[in-house]
């Protein structure tokens, strides 16, 4: 009954004409993000940082996660009108997305990928609503063991899920936990890696770094991307599905919501493993798995269902336990420190109207996706013209001013700068910059709390596996770890086995 009563309040919030505003502002720009492929919601996010620090806490952080799940919906439509995946949790709509399209059933999977992304993404809100604040209040009896234990845990699923090499990832987690040593130590005060800079001596500041990593990096790695452009001759003469497509649709739309919405939870999860697992399940119940990869609706209402539903309960977390899920949800974790808001267990009792607004906006969101998702597709298909070498250098000259607005700081624009160049090498070297930021931001936490863990504990390490909670999530990095490491063994047997027979003789 509180928990309904609080969502309540939390609509009196997100009803006040300026947060509706921000609420468009978000879904709308995430929609032409995710159309636009190349510049995705993580990027576009980094980029807004520094404006959305002039707005009011309730007003940046409802309008940053607009555009994060926004994004998803847009990504659909250069799926199926172009096989172009707009974000990376689209990938696995173009596989029957664009086949309908070519059938001249585009409007039909555009509109079933609407009418899936509002019912997951409503799901995975309800959810959120209900589970946030339970665990939350499970969560304020953590001490210093857990949070050296979220941490970690963290940050290690984010390398084995949301990524595809685990070495690579780990490097770029070693090296975010080693920038985050910048600065002063926090128990002794002294100077650690500044090389005598004044500037460095309050450590590398998120935003900044952020910046460079996803929005100056992004722009610089698809400026080298030529795309003369595909002509799209896809014609929407019927948008929404019939009631036959419909009724093929309902089973994926359930068992995607329901996938997207427990693997969004996991830290690495989110909308690109949602969508893959949706997809690998509707193949295996179909009566006909020959289908897929051919024009199947199904193929395309389960992932894009699973891919909100997982976008909003990665939310959970980032809320309750102050441990993003992903990389964007990392962009949102550095935009609730910079309005001097905390997240974790007690943001719900300290910041209601923060917490619930945000959580209530979506709902809003959700449906303002829904009305504007299959009107504005002609609009998005004139955007789709413009070239990214006109977007790319305006982006990187407006965030600039913006970096340098923050503290009037000619060095934090120094420090962006070589924040981009450092993220566009590690793209063009397959290292992504998720693990890095999300290791960076939680570098602090794991440090306080882990040197805390031993100062109670007089230097013994046992009190990390004989407490309940800490003792389980760190079973849990072993597991983990351990599959991780049998299954790239596994992997290169395999590759090695086809190898040799490739290579044996034929007798």
């Amino acid at each position: 009954m509180e928990t309904v009563e609080s969502i309540f309040s939390g609509f009196s919030v997100v009803l006040a004409p300026e947060n509706l505003l921000y609420v468009f502002i978000g879904v709308f720009v995430g929609m032409i993000i995710g159309v636009l492929p190349g510049l995705g919601s993580s990027a576009t996010m980094a980029l807004l940082l520094p404006f959305s620090f002039q707005l009011p806490p309730e007003g940046a952080l409802i309008m940053l996660a607009g555009i994060y799940y926004g994004s998803m919906y847009g990504g659909t439509i250069t799926s199926v009108l172009l096989r172009l995946p707009g974000e990376a949790a689209s990938v696995v709509t173009t596989f029957d997305g664009y086949q309908m399209a070519k059938q001249g059933r585009a409007g039909p999977a555009l509109g079933i990928a609407a009418v899936g992304s509002f019912v997951g993404g409503t799901v995975g809100i309800i959810g959120l609503s209900f589970l946030a604040p339970p665990l939350a209040d499970f969560a304020i009896g953590f001490g210093a063991p857990e949070y050296t234990a979220l941490a970690i845990f963290g940050i290690l699923m984010v390398s084995l899920l949301g990524t595809k090499s685990l070495v690579k990832s780990l490097v770029a987690a070693g090296i975010g936990l080693l920038l985050a040593t910048i600065g002063q130590d926090p128990i002794t005060g002294s100077p650690r890696f500044t090389l005598g800079s004044l500037e460095l001596l309050g450590g590398l500041d998120f935003l900044v770094l952020a910046v460079g990593l996803f929005g100056i990096a992004d722009v610089l790695y698809n400026l080298e991307e030529t795309n003369p452009g595909n002509p799209i001759s896809a014609k929407l003469s019927r948008v929404w599905p019939n009631r036959q497509e419909l009724r093929q649709s309902r089973g994926a739309i359930g068992r995607g919501s329901i996938i997207g919405f427990f693997v969004g939870i996991l830290p690495g999860g989110g909308g690109v493993l949602s969508s893959l697992a949706s997809y690998g399940l509707e193949r295996k119940v179909a009566k006909d798995p020959s289908r897929f990869g051919h024009g199947a609706i199904e193929g395309v209402a389960g992932p894009e269902t699973a891919n909100n539903a997982g976008a909003t309960s990665a939310f959970i977390p980032l809320l309750t336990l102050g441990i993003p899920a992903n990389s964007a949800t990392a962009i949102l974790y550095g935009a609730l420190l910079l309005q001097g808001i905390t997240p974790g267990p007690f943001l719900i009792n300290e910041e209601p109207d923060v917490f619930w607004g945000v959580i209530d906006s979506m709902y809003i969101g959700n449906l303002m996706l829904l009305i504007l998702s299959v009107p504005l597709v002609g609009l998005f298909i004139r955007i789709l013209k413009i070239r990214l070498t006109i977007l790319g250098p305006i982006a990187i000259l407006v965030t600039m001013l913006g970096t340098f607005s923050i503290n009037n700081n000619v060095f934090d624009m120094w420090i962006a700068l070589a924040a981009g160049i450092v993220g566009y090498l590690m793209m063009k070297g397959g290292f992504e910059p998720g693990p890095l930021v999300l290791a960076f931001l939680l570098g602090s936490l794991l440090e306080n709390s882990f040197r805390t863990s031993l100062a109670i504990s007089d230097g013994d390490l046992s009190i990390f596996v004989t407490r309940p909670v800490s003792g389980t999530l760190f079973a849990l990095i072993v597991i983990a770890v351990g599959a991780a490491v049998f299954g790239s063994f596994r992997s290169r047997r395999r590759r090695a086995s086809a190898l040799d027979a490739q290579t044996a003789p034929v007798e």
